[in-house]
């Protein structure tokens, strides 16, 4: 019987992810989000597209473009969902949740299909435009093969991050000093913008722990040929390295993610969503 509420509350839970995933597409909000996010990264890209790369055949946008698609995978699946998060703990969404079977199981697997889901026309406004305007972004067909995996562990080691920081943070105010400050330092030091190996060397070591280097890393190894590897560390694409942390965090994350939640919701009370909801107006006036 357990099992079957389980999977009752997965279904449950998809079915969410996907209703919420059609409303997105149609808010008008949304759809200036992805506008907005593809004139950045592509007009970034085209104002740099003569710099030199160092690497004598591979323009600057086939090495910034996959950078950035990771470090945008990397800030959607953590920002994103700590907002959610936030917000439906502040809302009572997470209290309604905890009072039917497995709720929060449900909740985890709709937001897991819905941030999935919602990558995909943030993925589709960029591409489109930089495969018609630039020349050589994927060397081999194959590559598309490991954009696909590098995405999948990607999500699966991010999103629990982001579960997280939601989960401890007080209120929807503090992601952005917990969760969005963060991102942009580790983006910052992740090689999205510049080559790591700029960094101090302790920087380095401290970039390679999260997993934004290495979703980073595992989509050049897609996009560029096997001699851009050698401007990377240790002068290889480090591929099972890749898929060795970015598998960790998404083993930790699907370990310390329930429990954390589980221990929030049976915290939370009416009371305390009722204060959340004044200290929100009162932020807001």
């Amino acid at each position: 019987m357990t099992q079957q509420q389980t999977a009752h509350a997965i279904r449950l839970g998809l079915r969410r992810g996907r209703v919420e995933f059609v409303q997105s597409i149609r808010s008008t909000q949304d759809q200036w989000f992805y506008l907005f996010t593809a004139v950045l990264a592509v007009g970034y890209l085209w104002i740099r597209r003569d710099a030199d790369t160092g690497i004598e055949g591979v323009p600057f946008a086939a090495i910034a473009l996959p950078s950035l698609l990771g470090g945008l995978i990397a800030f959607g699946v953590v920002i994103g969902p700590a907002y959610a998060l936030a917000m439906e703990k502040e809302d009572g969404t997470l209290l309604r949740h905890r009072a039917i079977p497995h709720g929060l199981v449900g909740y985890f697997s709709g937001q897991l299909l819905f941030q999935s889901m919602s990558l995909v026309p943030q993925m589709i406004v960029i591409l489109v435009p930089s495969f018609l305007l630039f020349d050589g972004l994927m060397s081999e067909p194959s590559g598309w093969f490991t954009v696909a995996w590098v995405i999948v562990l990607g999500m699966l080691a991010a999103l629990p991050i982001g579960m997280m920081i939601g989960a401890l943070v007080p209120g929807v105010q503090k992601v952005g000093m917990w969760g969005m400050l963060p991102v942009m330092v580790l983006a910052g030091i992740s090689g999205i913008f510049y080559p790591v190996q700029q960094l101090w060397g302790w920087v380095q070591v401290v970039a390679q722990v999260f997993p934004m280097y290495w979703l980073g890393l595992g989509m050049r190894s897609a996009f560029l040929p096997d001699s851009a590897a050698a401007a990377e560390i240790g002068g290889s694409w480090r591929t099972l390295e890749t898929v060795a942390v970015l598998g960790a965090w998404a083993v930790v994350g699907a370990l310390v993610t329930p429990p954390l939640l589980r221990r929030m919701a049976r915290r939370q009370t009416g009371s305390q969503v009722q204060a959340a909801r004044e200290a929100t107006l009162q932020w807001v006036k």
